[in-house]
């Protein structure tokens, strides 16, 4: 996989969710995960990390926006479902990216897209919730980044370079 990504979340409030997106956050192999302005009772976040990412990547609680501090070169993607956001699987994922995910009950802050080098939306009819929304975001940019050859034309079929194959030797 080229690159490094973070993920994070703006205002979360319930320790499971937070739990389950630092966990999510681990399995894809996030360099860190972060926080701005999170409730205080998100500590209780260690009880659905099961993985205990805690011990395997950075963890970086900032209290305000103004305190969010990324990587030189590192770019904030939103993820918001708004009318002018791209579609995740029309996104082109920087190598080196920070997505951030709002609140379980609201959207990004007007200061926070702001902040955003690009905003992306999941192509669903309403928003979903906090931890597969960044699972989803995590396993589009592992396709996007992880050298996977393009799928098979065919349900179940071969995939395209046997396809070509077979094609010269008709």
């Amino acid at each position: 996989m080229r690159g490094y990504f973070g993920i994070g979340a703006e205002e979360i409030s319930k320790p499971m969710n937070l739990g389950a997106l630092m966990r999510t956050a681990h399995a894809f192999g996030a360099s860190f995960f972060f926080t701005v302005n999170a409730h205080p009772k998100v500590r209780e976040a260690y009880n659905s990390d099961t993985s205990r990412s805690f011990d395997h990547m950075a963890y970086y609680p900032y209290d305000t926006l103004d305190d969010l501090r990324l990587p030189k070169g590192c770019a904030l993607v939103g993820v918001e479902l708004t009318d002018d956001a791209v579609e995740l699987p029309r996104f082109q994922h920087p190598s080196a990216a920070a997505y951030i995910l709002g609140r379980e009950r609201g959207s990004l802050s007007p200061a926070l897209l702001s902040r955003c080098a690009h905003v992306v939306k999941i192509p669903t009819k309403f928003c979903i919730n906090v931890g597969l929304a960044g699972a989803l975001v995590m396993y589009d940019r592992l396709l996007a980044h992880g050298g996977y050859p393009a799928r098979p034309i065919m349900p179940g079929g071969p995939p395209p370079e046997m396809t070509e194959r077979l094609k010269q030797r008709t």
